[in-house]
Formats: C-alpha cells, structure tokens, sequence
C-alpha cells in the first residue's frame, strides 16, 4: 500500500460513517495532545514535531495557495514551529502570506551571507537582511533566528542580539546541515550564547549525537533537527517498500516516518524535529509521530541494527 492510501485509510479510520439515509455530520476532530518539550533557556514548551519548508520558494505568495492548507493543519494537529530560510527561494513571503494568526505559531528563520553577492556582504548588509526577513514574513517579531550554514556568524550573530535585547527577535541560534561544519558548532557553542542549534540527525545520519547533541544538552541549548527522515539517501524510499516490522507494534505507528521521526525524538536532547512536506495528508501522518510512546535504547539500537542491515 502506497503511504498517501495509507495514511488516507488511517486518518478516515478516526471519523464514524453515517447511517444509510442520514445527512453525513461534520467531522469532530479528535486530536490527541502533541507531546511539548522545554527550551531550556527560557522554560518555554514546544509542539515536538513541526514543519520545514524548504520546498515552499517556487510559488508566488497567495493566501489561498494549498501551501497554506498545509500550514494551518499544522496548528490542528497540535504544532507550531514553521521553519524557513532566505535561501529557500519565496518561502518567507509564502508562509507570511498564509498566516492568518501570527500568535500560533512559532516562527523559525536563517540568514546567511550567500543570500546576497559574496562581495556586497558587510554588517551593515547582514543588518539589512535582518531588517528584509521581518518584511518578507510580513511580522513584527520572529520567534527564533539562526546564522545559517556557518555563512557570516561573525557578522550576522552581534545585530541578531541587539534585536533580540530589543525584543523584535525571541531566540538567538545557529544552524548547518552539514557534518563538516560541527566542529566549528561545538566551538560557537562553547562561546557564544546560544539558545538554538539546527543540525541534520536521522536514523541513517547518526553523527550528531556523537558530540553535537551531547554538548547541546550540557550547554542547555535547544535542537532542532532538519532531515529527520535520511533525506540524503534512498532511506524513506527503501522503508515505504517494505513492510513494517513487529517492533513497529511497540511504538504505536502506522507508517515508516513516524517510526523514523520517533527514533529521533527518542533522543533526550531533541527539541523539534521539521520534517518538510507539501502536502496535508503527509504533515498528518507526520504529526502523529508527536504522540503515543517513543522507543527505549534497546528498541532504538534494534532500530539501527535493522536500517544498517539494508
């Protein structure tokens, strides 16, 4: 069974069909809790499962995209971290557009010097950038700010500060996706304040919880983790044409990305994890990793045990 028909029979699974002759009610929703972890430096909770966006920059902003579908189900399922980037084409300017109620969400963005001309980059540029995401977003205020990719920490890191003293910015991150740069991580992150770190960690990249994690919880620093479902190999693909194995049972799943999305929020220094998606029916089953039990270490080194074998 394909995973859109799947997570189709399982989300139907939860609405009662009407009897013959009667007018059909509409459908309750009846969404379990989505589990919440704290941002250590402040105490706030966060939904643990959230969305990333990346794909989101090809289209013109339209409040009536079905984009923006995706991004209200978000909240309805219990979520609020939206996570964009500059270099995500128009993501910004489309998840602006679809907001609607600012107040629900949690807002996540990065800024980088390769967003401009190598030779244009300056402070003063990476202030002017900072001032052009609050546009593009179309909000007063954004939750959380990272230097994205190791491109112009130096520059971007002391104006994000000065916002976030004058309140227009809540946090204060860094982020990469790339096993290089976690070196350079674990040195800012012994250095500098940091509320955030994003970093790329799945059940088939396993690197970060070496020393990136580990250091994560020691310096109280919240992670998000982007690629949460092996995006950079054949992973997913490979899983979706197998079936799930029996210890699938023991977390409550029914399909192969929450079973990868639990192992990673199985971690105890694992924030959030964004998993992107276009689509509603994916965000669904997506979100329902949030929820239900999580695997114990036996479980997960089983879990990579099987993944390996592959």
């Amino acid at each position: 069974m394909s995973r859109r028909a799947a997570i189709r029979l399982s989300v139907l699974g939860g609405f009662a069909l009407p009897a013959a002759g009667a007018t059909p009610p509409l459908p309750t929703r009846q969404v379990a809790e989505m589990r919440r972890r704290p941002v250590p430096s402040t105490g706030e909770l966060l939904p643990v499962v959230g969305l990333g966006t990346n794909r989101y920059g090809g289209e013109a902003p339209d409040p009536g995209s079905p984009l923006c579908g995706v991004i209200a189900e978000l909240v309805e399922q219990g979520g609020s971290v939206v996570d964009t980037a500059r270099n995500y084409g128009r993501a910004e300017e489309v998840i602006g557009a679809c907001l609607p109620e600012r107040e629900r969400y949690f807002l996540a963005t990065k800024l980088g010097r390769y967003d401009r001309p190598p030779s244009s980059w300056t402070e003063r540029a990476a202030r002017e950038d900072l001032e052009l995401a609050f546009v593009r977003l179309g909000i007063d205020s954004i939750d959380l700010m990272m230097a994205h990719d190791f491109s112009g920490p130096d520059e971007l890191l002391p104006p994000m500060r000065e916002l976030k003293g004058a309140g227009r910015i809540r946090y204060v991150g860094m982020s990469t996706s790339s096993d290089g740069h976690y070196e350079a991580l674990l040195e800012r992150m012994r250095t500098e304040r940091l509320d955030f770190v994003e970093v790329d960690y799945s059940l088939d990249n396993r690197n970060a919880a070496q020393r990136v994690l580990p250091a994560a919880a020691d310096a109280g620093i919240a992670v998000i983790v982007n690629v949460p479902l092996g995006g950079r190999s054949a992973l997913l693909s490979t899983l979706l044409a197998r079936p799930l194995p029996d210890w699938a049972a023991e977390l409550d799943v029914r399909s192969w990305p929450q079973a990868l999305l639990k192992y990673v929020l199985a971690h105890p220094a694992v924030t959030v994890v964004i998993p992107g998606t276009t689509r509603v029916e994916h965000l669904v089953d997506n979100c329902a990793a949030g929820r239900g039990p999580l695997p114990d270490p036996g479980l997960r080194r089983q879990m990579e045990a099987y993944v390996d074998a592959l």
